[in-house]
């Protein structure tokens, strides 16, 4: 079931990529070419990482798009991880415990995205040489034509990295 909040918005809960969807941000990269979608339900467990990244490529291999395989298994795994790490909200038995994640493609161009119930908010951080993580974000930005994400409403956000 698709609907939208009074003020247009798409909700955590309810938030599956419309017939033509593409991030806002990204919209300046859009050329003509086939559309498709295609979107996985991922659960809060660590296998939940391998699944996305099977799913995606399957997805692009039925596309015709296997050459974005490797990159898109990079960076899937990156945002789904982080998706399940700083996303979910365990503590909080009210809130959606799932993942939502989409693969949308435009012509030569495929966004993944994440939509998960959690307040925080991706940011690239910049850890010291000890640090043991910390670069998944910086990752993404190496492999993808553009990365970003948007708030959902009440609660949670869709965070997307455009390939070609």
């Amino acid at each position: 079931m698709q609907s939208t909040t009074a003020h247009g918005q798409w909700t955590t809960f309810d938030w599956w990529p419309p017939v033509g969807w593409w991030p806002e941000a990204a919209l300046d990269l859009v050329v003509p070419g086939p559309s498709a979608s295609a979107t996985f339900v991922l659960p809060p467990a660590a296998s939940s990482v391998h699944t996305a990244r099977s799913f995606s490529a399957g997805t692009l291999t039925g596309w015709g798009l296997g050459e974005l395989i490797e990159n898109m298994e990079l960076v899937v795994s990156e945002l789904a991880t982080n998706a399940l790490r700083h996303g979910l909200c365990l503590d909080d038995p009210r809130r959606e415990r799932t993942v939502h994640m989409s693969l949308v493609r435009r012509g030569p161009l495929v966004t993944s995205a994440f939509t998960d119930p959690g307040s925080s908010v991706p940011v690239l951080r910049y850890p010291g040489p000890l640090d043991t993580g910390g670069l998944g974000l910086h990752i993404v930005e190496s492999l993808s034509l553009r990365w970003g994400w948007s708030a959902l409403a009440p609660h949670g956000k869709i965070v997307w990295a455009v390939l070609s």
